[in-house]
């Protein structure tokens, strides 16, 4: 047994973490640039524990996904700070990753950039990065990489580095309470794949599972809550905790083919929330992956974590995989997850959009090969809104 784990230098966790921030800013330097979202004034709070801690702040704030621009100009607004802190949803956590990765390693942008680029690594440090996650989702505070999207080319790539990892992580369950019901719903159903994925990665090792084991059983109980009562701090505790281990479950197992479509996905469509459009895919990516795994790999060790998974989500020892697909087709109708259709996605775009998708980094940890045809059924399905049931019922 071989497996790597890398995370976050540190990780502070629970109600009232974010206080710590300007004591810990301070010890990285006393000039920061402050990566936000698109409303940079929900940052004042922060800007005032920063200034306490005599830590001098420039504001930087992206307006939806991180383009390679962004990152470009982030890095420019960062040339004479000491560290990078980020505040926000995912989006924003990369944007701070890639900036605090551009700021100490000049030249193109894309000789770091994986797909459209040269990857190549990154030869510096990235500045210290304090990542404060406002959404219980993406995980992006425990990541190496940050997604960008790059809309000549109409598609999401990443950069990553093992020193991409931001130096702290706050995760404070605070800071999502406001989050509104559609964006908890989607960010949510982002976490809960990135939990499955990797629970059924072909990468998966023992820790990973740890995380997984420990968090699926959170969210699947505390998701719906959250979305429809999200005062509910019990609930909003359950899905920082789960958004936490799915980042560290996926940095570490990687993902798969819900993942491999959202990248692609995203930079096609560009008014696609990245979560929502996992949500559309997911039951119908584990419906493929388990019918997949019957008919050429009956004796694959990923359809008993599929049975597995079953009992974690719904609480049941006697729960089915069937149980479980149904399971998640009815969190994601409950959870009102428009179809694909919803963002322009056309049947005819369907070609185009798998043989993006094959080429995936993502696609990669998918537990077996999915053709292209298993790909474009799912896709369809998802984009229409009806269940994907492939070939037959998944007898065993």
């Amino acid at each position: 047994m071989r497996f790597e784990f890398a995370t976050a230098q540190r990780i502070l966790f629970g109600e009232g973490v974010v206080r710590e921030l300007g004591s810990l800013a301070r010890s990285y330097g006393t000039r920061a640039l402050v990566v936000t979202g698109s409303h940079p004034a929900r940052a004042h709070s922060l800007l005032e524990l920063l200034q306490s801690a005599g830590v001098q702040s420039t504001l930087f704030s992206v307006s939806g996904e991180p383009t390679v621009a962004d990152a470009v100009a982030g890095a420019a607004a960062a040339a004479d700070t000491e560290l990078v802190v980020a505040v926000g949803g995912g989006s924003v956590l990369d944007a701070g990753k890639a900036v605090a990765a551009l700021t100490t390693n000049p030249g193109d942008l894309f000789d770091y950039l994986e797909v459209i680029g040269r990857a190549q690594p990154l030869a510096n440090p990235s500045l210290p990065l304090i990542a404060l996650p406002t959404t219980a989702g993406t995980g992006s505070e425990v990541t190496r990489n940050a997604v960008l999207s790059s809309p000549e080319h109409r598609v999401k790539v990443s950069m990553r580095s093992p020193s991409m990892l931001p130096r702290v992580a706050l995760v404070d369950p605070e800071l999502t309470y406001s989050s509104p019901p559609a964006v908890t719903a989607a960010t949510g159903l982002d976490a809960l794949t990135q939990l499955i994925e990797p629970f059924v990665s072909s990468r998966a090792n023992p820790l990973t599972d740890a995380l997984c084991r420990e968090a699926l059983p959170r969210a699947a109980r505390s998701l719906v809550t959250a979305v429809r009562q999200g005062e509910q701090r019990a609930a909003r505790q359950d899905m920082a905790f789960a958004s936490l281990c799915g980042g560290l479950a996926l940095a570490n197992a990687g993902l798969g083919a819900v993942h491999g479509f959202a990248g692609p996905f995203g930079g096609m469509y560009d008014a696609a929330p990245h979560g929502a459009v996992c949500a559309a895919l997911l039951p119908g990516v584990c419906a493929a992956n388990v019918q997949a795994l019957r008919r050429r790999a009956p004796q694959h060790p990923a359809l008993q974590r599929y049975a597995e998974l079953a009992t974690l989500l719904t609480g049941d020892a006697a729960a089915t995989v069937e149980d479980a697909l149904d399971w998640l087709r009815a969190l994601v109708a409950q959870c009102e997850i428009p179809p694909l259709s919803a963002y322009g996605f056309q049947p005819e775009d369907a070609a185009h959009v798998v043989a993006k998708a094959q080429a995936a980094s993502s696609m990669k940890a998918n537990p077996i090969l999915l053709d292209d045809t298993e790909l474009t059924e799912v896709l369809l399905a998802a984009g229409s809104g009806s269940e994907f049931r492939g070939r037959d019922r998944f007898q065993p």
